[in-house]
């Protein structure tokens, strides 16, 4: 268990920050720029569950988890390491891949086949889930420029390129199963 008995230690004062291993880096380091933007991405999942119940709410309950996971995995560089380290770092796995695959493939089977591209809105719910496809999307580019430079744990990936596709499937649920998207119409306003 973590307990923070200080909040502020004045250590990033200088425009550095602690990675997991505890080598100090920039704070606009791509790797902090990636594992930010994941946290960014739970705020937003924080935001949608406000809106969320049932199934959805717990599917993103367990999101926000995988999340932090992910977080804890991408400040850790070092891969090669893992083994000598004192503590296993934590490390996404390919089984949450493979819940997030299985729950988008049960929810396609329940949502409207698309006719047109989708503009994020209709309900409350289904406009957060997009945010939160938007900005996962984000922290996906950001770790895939960091993988061309430095060691990333390959389900990390894979996790964020699921995801976007979990949070788009499910702003479709939360649009009645698609009935009531809101749906782009090309050069409707030429």
């Amino acid at each position: 268990m973590v307990v923070l008995n200080k909040i502020y230690t004045k250590t990033g004062d200088s425009g550095e920050t602690a990675l997991g291993n505890g080598s100090r880096v920039a704070k606009h380091a791509l790797r902090v720029n990636a594992y930010g933007t994941v946290d960014e991405t739970n705020a937003t999942v924080g935001l949608a569950r406000l809106h969320a119940s049932g199934d959805i709410d717990a599917q993103l309950a367990m999101i926000q988890n995988d999340l932090f996971d992910l977080g804890a995995d991408l400040c850790r560089p070092d891969m090669d390491k893992d083994a000598e380290a004192e503590y296993p770092p934590l490390r996404m796995s390919h089984g949450q891949v493979d819940r997030l695959e299985a729950e988008i493939d049960a929810i396609t089977k329940n949502v409207e086949p698309l006719r047109s591209f989708v503009l994020p809105g209709g309900s409350a719910l289904s406009a957060h889930l997009h945010l939160c496809r938007t900005v996962s999307r984000r922290a996906e580019r950001l770790t895939v420029e960091l993988a061309a430079t430095e060691q990333v744990n390959a389900a990390a990936v894979k996790y964020l390129n699921r995801l976007s596709d979990w949070f788009f499937q499910a702003s479709r649920i939360a649009n009645d199963n698609g009935k009531d998207d809101v749906l782009w119409v090309p050069g409707a306003n030429r």
